[in-house]
């Protein structure tokens, strides 16, 4: 059984009132320590004070993250992977860009509004010896970048080859009706583990922007191969108190290994 979550925390310096990081940090935090994945995908997480929290909140996680780079205060960014340490050892693991020079630090392409990376581990599962490869990312906002950084994700993943578990956590910053999401999901490609447990499409909404229901949409996902059965998924929206652990709620599934 693998447990993964995909969970957007907002980058720490935004200037949002009340529910600026440093109030919400705690409860952030707890709703990766009440799920306890295995996996852990995070978007808007910053090299600061943000990440070290992060890092010293989960000792038992292996922290992968790269700076996406570019222009100003931004640059420190990343959408950084985790995984525990008792159950996953690490092979191999990388990062590129999604844009027409991948291997480009910084390269941004599509009239991206920021550089954006994919994080990428490749994984032993330790109690079954198994291996797969994790990926985790953040997508552009701009309608004109969306499609263009998923064919960039879906053309990496091809090169892998079909016989390759793969895991894919992130922010898409698109719909479930749209090419991006079509691009990863369309012709058996990958499963949105959501979708497989709750093929009804309703109550998928991850983005909320602190409780302002206008804005709700299904920008999250977990994405999985055929080599993985699907045994639970849902979107944690916890609400302890006045307070939202972030603008987006986090996704996340139960995996296990098809026999």
């Amino acid at each position: 059984m693998i447990k993964v979550m995909s969970f957007n925390i907002r980058y720490g310096l935004a200037d949002d009132g009340e529910h600026h990081w440093n109030n919400r940090k705690s409860l952030a935090l707890a709703r990766v320590q009440a799920f306890e994945p295995d996996l852990l995908g995070l978007q808007e997480c910053r090299d600061d004070a943000q990440a070290d929290f992060v890092r010293e909140g989960l000792p038992d996680y292996h922290f992968l993250g790269i700076h996406r780079q570019g222009p100003g205060e931004t640059a420190l960014e990343m959408a950084p992977l985790l995984f525990r340490r008792s159950v996953f050892g690490l092979l191999d693991s990388g990062c590129f860009w999604l844009s027409e020079t991948p291997e480009i630090p910084g390269s941004r392409s599509w009239a991206t509004a920021y550089p954006r990376t994919v994080t990428w581990a490749r994984l032993t599962c330790l109690p079954t010896g198994a291996v797969l490869t994790y990926v985790n990312t953040h997508f552009d906002y701009e309608p004109s970048a969306i499609e263009g950084d998923a064919r960039c994700l879906r053309q990496w993943l091809d090169l892998l080859g079909a016989q390759t578990p793969l895991i894919v956590t992130g922010d898409f910053n698109a719909d479930k009706g749209s090419n991006a999401y079509r691009l990863l999901t369309g012709e058996g490609a990958l499963i949105d583990a959501l979708r497989r447990i709750h093929p009804n499409q309703q109550d998928e909404a991850t983005f909320h922007a602190f409780g302002r229901h206008e804005e709700l949409a299904a920008i999250d996902w977990i994405l999985v191969s055929d080599h993985f059965r699907v045994l639970d998924a849902g979107v944690d929206r916890t609400r302890p108190g006045r307070l939202f652990p972030s603008d987006h709620y986090p996704v996340t599934a139960v995996l296990d290994w098809k026999v």
